[in-house]
């Protein structure tokens, strides 16, 4: 696959950290342009649509690279209660390392923001979401538990952590997110 001109690269990049510090609505197409460095003719060219073509690419460029993340960290170890505390425990260390400034779930902006106003938007949000809960469902089942059990838990461990994403952005402290780690085996041990 041929690799992107930069300023397609530069403008998904900009647009992708404008949604996260100051959301969907308030992040204007002129806005992504100027910091960009783009011409506006390039944001037209690879995004006919708009701003929604263009958080959907964002939407859609988060998700591959939370997967690729989720999927070397629980495929680290043979143990996946270790594999799922090495990934948590990673994703707080990176925020402490990016001091939130950079740290961008792609989670919690997309589906709140936009999940009431773009079917489109929602949709990317629902896929999202559900290709990590196949993620960890996969890596539980693994390890013994049933189907039904496995979405369980896998909900359960997405919604935690995007809810301690959440605290911790707003905090701008790593806590919320190390707590999660100490409660995962409690957690698995109990399906």
């Amino acid at each position: 696959m041929a690799a992107k001109p930069e300023s397609y690269e530069n403008i998904v990049q900009t647009a992708s950290r404008l949604f996260f510090h100051q959301g969907y609505h308030a992040t204007g197409l002129n806005q992504i342009l100027a910091e960009s460095g783009s011409p506006k003719g390039s944001l037209y060219y690879y995004f006919p649509q708009g701003k929604e073509e263009l958080a959907l690419e964002c939407i859609k460029r988060g998700n591959e690279f939370i997967k690729q993340k989720l999927k070397q960290a629980l495929n680290g170890n043979e143990n996946p209660v270790l594999a799922i505390q090495d990934f948590i425990r990673h994703t707080a260390e990176e925020a402490d390392r990016l001091g939130f400034d950079s740290f961008m779930p792609i989670g919690f902006w997309a589906a709140a923001e936009t999940s009431c106003i773009s079917e489109s938007l929602r949709h990317a949000c629902v896929n999202t979401f559900t290709d990590w809960q196949h993620i960890y469902m996969e890596r539980l089942q693994e390890s013994g538990l049933n189907e039904e059990k496995a979405h369980s838990l896998a909900v359960l461990i997405i919604s935690m952590l995007e809810g301690a994403l959440i605290l911790a952005v707003t905090q701008q402290s790593s806590a919320p997110i190390y707590n999660i780690v100490d409660y995962i085996p409690q957690l698995v041990k109990s399906f």
